[in-house]
């Protein structure tokens, strides 16, 4: 059993308030859920407008798997006009 975890720093440039932040966050990560065996949930600068940190894990039995479902979630929230991905780093476990 491999574990990956992705931490993500984005910014959310057209957003003016903690609402309009959340909208987004709550649509990418309902779709994150929906498409990919991933769990995800935002982590860090809850309390500022236009950054976030984002988490992903992905459980599986191989590392070729985890890392591909990773990378899918990933260029998935590339895929995303509204939000830019920054910072992201990777742990095995």
């Amino acid at each position: 059993m491999i574990i990956g975890a992705a931490e993500c720093e984005c910014m959310i440039y057209d957003a003016h308030s903690l609402k309009e932040k959340r909208a987004v966050l709550q649509r990418i990560l309902t779709r994150l859920k929906q498409k990919y065996n991933v769990s995800v949930a935002e982590v860090g600068f809850q309390d500022v407008w236009q950054r976030t940190k984002i988490a992903i894990v992905v459980v599986t039995s191989t590392r070729v798997n985890t890392e591909h479902e990773l990378n899918n979630a990933l260029k998935f929230i590339d895929s995303f006009p509204e939000i830019e991905r920054t910072i992201t780093e990777i742990e095995w476990l």
